[in-house]
């Protein structure tokens, strides 16, 4: 269930990041916005699900 509400909410964000753009007159800046944060709401979603959420390990390149 967790992954579905994770890929749902990415779609969400790509679907606002489209009627930002429609509103502003400028689709394809909406949608890229919307991919850039659909994707960081896939990894971030992917990243508490596998239990790396706040790991800082330099030893393992883990950090951002």
């Amino acid at each position: 269930m967790s992954r579905l509400r994770t890929l749902a909410f990415a779609l969400a964000a790509l679907a606002l990041g489209a009627l930002v753009g429609v509103i502003m007159s400028n689709i394809w800046l909406g949608l890229t916005i919307g991919v850039i944060i659909a994707i960081v709401l896939l990894i971030s979603g992917q990243s508490k699900r596998g239990g790396n959420q706040g790991v800082n390990d330099e030893d393992h390149g883990i950090e951002l």
